[in-house]
């Protein structure tokens, strides 16, 4: 595995467990679960701002790995859509660009 690579699944796990684990500890230490984790994110305009910094940033990412993975037949790349939603962008971009760079890598598709 090359260097940028191993960089990529190093962020891409990064971004799984860092804010997982904030978030799990936010979840835990106030008892309130999902439900009050999403009403933390909207208590001003700082984090309302950032919420739908990250969300514009999901869905263009998104759009984008769709896209990517239609034209290059590159299906497993598909995996970083439900990984950006359901833990983040920060785990999503990584990860896409890792299942992308061994596509690259290996020749196949590579229009």
């Amino acid at each position: 595995m090359t260097p940028l690579r191993t960089l990529f699944l190093a962020l891409a796990i990064w971004g799984a467990i860092h804010p997982m684990y904030h978030f799990m500890g936010y979840m835990r230490e106030t008892g309130t679960g999902l439900s009050g984790l999403i009403d933390a994110w909207y208590v001003n305009a700082s984090t309302t701002g950032l919420v739908w910094d990250l969300t514009i940033a999901a869905l263009a990412l998104t759009v984008f790995v769709v896209v990517e993975s239609t034209r290059r037949r590159n299906w497993i790349g598909l995996i970083a859509v439900p990984a950006t939603f359901c833990i983040g962008v920060s785990c999503g971009l990584p990860l896409y660009l890792f299942l992308r760079s061994d596509f690259t890598v290996r020749g196949i598709n590579s229009r």
